[in-house]
């Protein structure tokens, strides 16, 4: 049974392997994390009643689970899934022409090697990539400029010293989690880039070809979550320049209890200062050990006002107030039903539009989309 909590249902549209949800307008795009992994194109412009425009399927053993669009591109991700994928399909990004998006036009890819890209960041002009490459241990964080969207260009790349085994650098982690970046999010002249267990980097990339570090906070592994997101907020909340930081309730340390949220205070930004946490009341009850992904997975990139959706995994959307950013409060959520012969949901990803419809996707079922009170 679904439960919710000053929010409405609006529809459902069922896609299976939900992975991230981008809306540019009344057009929403959804990457699927598995078979069929490719891209679904939908026109949401009546939400009670969404209708699918094109699909973009992939070699099985890939995936494109991610889709960022912004001025009429779209960039979707290719990634291994174990080693069952054609090789020669290879790692990157793929680049799109959506100007049109019931006819999407593929204008390039952009290979890397290894197993590709995972997550990013896209503003129209640069992406902001987490790819495998030639010669380093990992995942490193990368920037291309798709000025010309046909002929992507590197202009910077960034890693934690010892990733680049190619070049000689001594390799520090024989006996942990080797470096991975996961999520860059760009904000004026920084990168807010999240390290997965090697904590958070506040990067200048005033100098794009030449990134800087400027900071660096990590909790592993006294906590035994790695760091997934770190949402920087445009402006001032009591004064304090602050940053959302979610943990991911997957690849443990060891048996933990779930994940949850941090707010950082980042006013002083060489030395971020977690200043509160959120976690959905009851879930946590003695810090036992619990099942992965029961807790926090994401809050949206996008936002209105102070109230935050999170994509929580098991406990479905929750809506977070941090207006006080010293005392988050939940205001709202929206418990998906399970889908058939599932226990729970498994709410992956959540993104808001301009009308203030949230769109939440399930790794199983599809995507709601959810009217909120108070929201827009």
């Amino acid at each position: 049974m679904s439960s919710r909590s000053n929010t409405t249902l609006v529809s459902h549209f069922d896609c299976p392997g939900g992975g991230q949800v981008w809306v540019e307008g009344t057009t929403l795009f959804i990457g699927h994390m598995h078979w069929p992994s490719g891209t679904t194109i939908v026109d949401v412009a009546d939400p009670r009643h969404p209708r699918e425009l094109a699909t973009i399927d992939l070699p099985q053993g890939w995936h494109s689970h991610k889709v960022r669009v912004a001025n009429g591109i779209m960039i979707v991700n290719h990634e291994r899934l174990g080693e069952s994928g054609p090789a020669e399909f290879g790692g990157g990004i793929a680049i799109y022409d959506v100007s049109r998006p019931s006819t999407p036009k593929l204008l390039t890819k952009w290979r890397t090697a290894g197993r590709g890209v995972h997550r990013y960041d896209f503003d129209g002009r640069y992406a902001y990539l987490s790819p495998t490459a030639e010669g380093y241990v990992g995942n490193i964080m990368m920037i291309l400029d798709l000025a010309d969207p046909t002929r992507p260009v590197e202009v910077g790349r960034w890693w934690i010293p010892g990733q680049w085994k190619a070049g000689g650098e001594p390799y520090p982690w024989d006996n942990s989690p080797a470096p991975r970046c996961h999520h860059p999010l760009r904000m004026g002249s920084r990168l807010y880039v999240s390290y997965w267990h090697h904590g958070l980097f506040i990067l200048d990339i005033s100098d794009m070809a030449r990134p800087k570090t400027v900071a660096h906070a990590n909790t592993s592994p006294a906590f035994a979550h790695p760091t997934h997101t770190c949402l920087p907020i445009p402006e001032p909340l009591k004064g304090r320049r602050i940053m959302v930081v979610a943990d991911e309730d997957v690849a443990k340390l060891r048996p933990s209890s779930p994940s949850f949220a941090w707010i950082y205070d980042i006013t002083l930004e060489q030395t971020p200062v977690p200043i509160a946490t959120f976690q959905v009341a009851g879930l946590d009850v003695d810090g036992s050990p619990q099942p992965p992904m029961s807790g926090c997975h994401q809050p949206s990139e996008r936002f209105h006002g102070t109230v935050f959706p999170f994509a929580w995994f098991a406990q479905g959307l929750r809506l977070v107030d941090i207006a006080d950013p010293f005392a988050p409060r939940e205001v709202g959520h929206f418990l998906p039903s399970p889908a058939d012969g599932e226990e729970r949901p498994s709410s992956n990803d959540v993104t808001v539009d301009d009308r203030g419809l949230i769109y939440l996707v399930d790794r199983v079922r599809g995507v709601d989309i959810i009217e909120a009170k108070g929201l827009h």
